[in-house]
């Protein structure tokens, strides 16, 4: 008869988790009350396991939608069903580690950091020795930290993207197995994060260039291209950093549980380096540009930082902050060309934004089929018929702003055909009544902006527009 396999302890974070619970916890107790962030200064002092022990008390972690490694599951309940001993060992808060493991129900017990001292490195080595001996268990780890315990295992099990860590391996321990990470799918998904696709909302900065007819002025087109590149870093800062606010509520989502940082395929450190870097070079090219620009600019990022953190919790409050975000686009691109505001242009944009956003929310509400509130938001679903009502009379009002703007004195002294403007006005109502038409039937997605640059109808009322406004001039 074969001697039984020695004990297996399991690292957490990083390996049965693809995310780590510190930083979870960070931003769950973060999202709840900012101030914890300078309370963390003062934790860090007494020891990482004050702050451990403190963000734990204050964060509400969803065990049960937290990124697994699915790879990493299938063996430990191999291993089970043979019979082994497995131990889940962590440098994680002992309780958040207790709350895994009686979900999964795959370990025997479970080791983590307390008040006795934070279980990392050679404080875990030495733990794990004291309990089995050197060279009578094997481990399953992540990073650099284990090699200390690698060092006294027997066999060693490796969760890596490249051979590089279990190179560092001591030859006389073997590695039994080693758990791929997908590198390519992580630098894909950190590009995803980043939400290019969004930038072509960005197109709005040149609304005032166009509107100004200084379109073919260099000096004014190379301020509105530099504008838009500003705006394309800050904006997928923002996204950055509401995907890792928002975290529980897209975990609870059918659809955006995949998004790069919900899914655990980049990390939340890698999430806010790319959020620091994107906010910095932004910043960066606003220097460039004209003061009133850069404040549009950090106006358009405190909103965003608002709605992050509460307004989008807010019903009505949330979509009018989406339409001053999407109307501060116009107003920063009016300012990056030294051009002066338009009270016709602000008044138009603001209430068809307004009218798109509630479009957006109209898409979301339509999608729930029983009336409950949805997650993250201050909706139900028998609102829809409210937003319906409250959106399309914003687009006529829009389409009522732009036939007030014709019969006036502003459009006379821009064009010297106005009356050809009048055109415009079916344009624009056929345009806003289908994309409301769309979403009544279930056919717009919940970015109507993103919806309407995939539309050929969309193209189609733009070209239009052009000939009407050569038409005119």
């Amino acid at each position: 008869m074969s001697a039984p396999d020695p004990p297996l302890y399991v690292d957490l974070d990083g390996t049965v988790l693809s995310t780590d619970l510190l930083y979870e916890s960070f931003l769950s107790a973060v999202k709840d009350s900012p101030w914890i962030a300078l309370q963390c200064v003062g934790w860090t002092l007494r020891g990482r396991a004050r702050v451990k022990e403190e963000l734990a008390s204050r964060a509400c972690i969803d065990v049960t939608t937290l990124p697994y490694r699915q790879s990493v599951l299938a063996f430990l309940e191999q291993e089970r069903a043979r019979g082994r001993r497995i131990v889940l060992t962590t440098a994680s808060w002992v309780t958040l580690a207790e709350a895994v493991s009686r979900h999964l129900g795959l370990f025997d017990e479970v080791m983590g950091t307390s008040r006795e001292g934070n279980l990392k490195g050679e404080a875990k080595a030495r733990r794990i020795t004291e309990r089995s001996g050197d060279g009578c268990f094997d481990y399953v780890g992540d990073s650099g930290a284990d090699l200390h315990v690698w060092r006294r295992c027997r066999h060693a099990y490796v969760v890596e993207s490249s051979g590089r860590l279990s190179r560092r391996i001591p030859h006389d321990v073997p590695v039994k197995h080693v758990f791929p990470a997908d590198e390519a799918g992580r630098w894909k998904a950190a590009v995803q994060a980043l939400r290019p696709h969004q930038w072509m909302k960005n197109v709005l900065l040149f609304i005032p260039l166009v509107a100004s007819h200084r379109l073919m002025e260099p000096a004014a087109l190379v301020s509105a291209l530099w504008a838009v590149a500003a705006f394309c870093l800050l904006a997928s800062s923002a996204y950055i950093l509401n995907d890792l606010l928002d975290l529980a509520a897209d975990r609870a989502h059918p659809r955006k549980r995949l998004r790069p940082f919900a899914s655990g395929q980049v990390s939340i450190p890698e999430g806010a380096a790319f959020f620091a870097g994107c906010l910095l070079a932004a910043a960066g090219i606003a220097t460039m540009l004209p003061r009133l620009f850069a404040l549009a600019l950090a106006a358009y990022f405190l909103l965003t930082l608002a709605y992050s953190l509460a307004l989008k919790k807010l019903a009505m409050a949330d979509v009018v902050s989406l339409a001053a975000l999407h109307t501060l686009r116009v107003i920063a691109g009016t300012f990056a060309i030294g051009a002066v505001l338009s009270f016709w242009l602000l008044a138009f944009t603001m209430f068809m934004f307004f009218s798109l956003a509630l479009v957006k929310r109209y898409a979301e509400l339509a999608s729930i089929e029983r009336e409950d509130n949805a997650p993250g938001r201050g909706y139900a679903g028998h609102d829809r018929e409210i937003v319906l009502s409250i959106g399309s009379a914003s687009a006529m009002v829009s389409a009522l702003v732009l036939a007030l703007y014709i019969n006036g004195e502003t459009a006379k002294e821009l064009y010297s055909r106005p009356e050809a403007l009048w055109l415009l006005c079916p344009i624009l109502l056929y345009w806003i009544s289908r994309m409301w038409l769309l979403a009544g039937r279930g056919e717009v997605d919940e970015d109507p902006l993103l919806f309407a640059l995939h539309d050929k109808n969309t193209y189609v009322a733009a070209a239009t527009g052009v000939l009407v406004l050569l038409l005119a001039t």
